[in-house]
């Protein structure tokens, strides 16, 4: 349930303790082992109230999904693309460097690859689909753009998160656009 402020104060913290035990959960593990009877004890909840507002632990997820794919998307909504790469690769280490770990988890771990498609396909859709030029292009040309540029920024992101986060972010933005961004205007050319 997307909060609006308007809630009961007893409602906005269920919604905020089922919300933190569920992102506390997705560090601990994948999200097939998450149950709701675990995810209630810890949110000493019962389990009708957290029924009462989602109906599956999948609806939280894609709840969760939207938010993150929904804020990133703000961000990112008026960039001309394909481009604005350079602003969109930054825009993306800027915007996952301020998410907590259960963020990191959905985006660098291998258990966590279909939710991260998800939230991909999202973006994709709510951007890329608008872009004149991208949709002018081969439909083989724009799957391996966008695979391309997925993959790349992804592996960046990872090894930067994997090795401690130890190069500066702004080092690892200005190597992560020079790579990209290379790469896209020689496809682009």
């Amino acid at each position: 349930m997307i909060l609006n402020g308007t809630e009961d104060l007893r409602v906005q913290k269920t919604i905020e303790a089922i919300k933190n035990t569920f992102e506390e959960l997705i560090c601990e593990k994948d999200f097939e082992k998450i149950t709701v009877k675990e995810l209630c004890d810890r949110a000493r909840i019962n389990k009708k109230t957290f029924y009462t507002y989602y109906p599956t632990l999948d609806d939280l997820l894609a709840e969760l999904q939207m938010e993150i794919s929904g804020t990133y998307i703000e961000h990112i909504k008026d960039f001309r693309l394909p481009e604005e790469i350079d602003k969109l690769t930054r825009a993306f280490f800027e915007y996952s460097a301020k998410q907590g770990q259960a963020y990191e988890k959905i985006t660098i771990s291998g258990s966590y690859g279909y939710v991260r498609q998800r939230m991909i396909n999202n973006v994709k859709n709510e951007t890329w689909s608008k872009s004149e030029k991208f949709n002018k292009m081969d439909e083989f040309f724009r799957n391996i753009l966008l695979e391309y540029l997925n993959t790349t920024t992804l592996n960046i992101y990872k090894e930067w998160v994997e090795k401690g986060k130890k190069q500066p972010l702004e080092e690892v933005i200005d190597l992560s656009i020079k790579l990209i961004c290379g790469g896209v205007n020689e496809f682009l050319k």
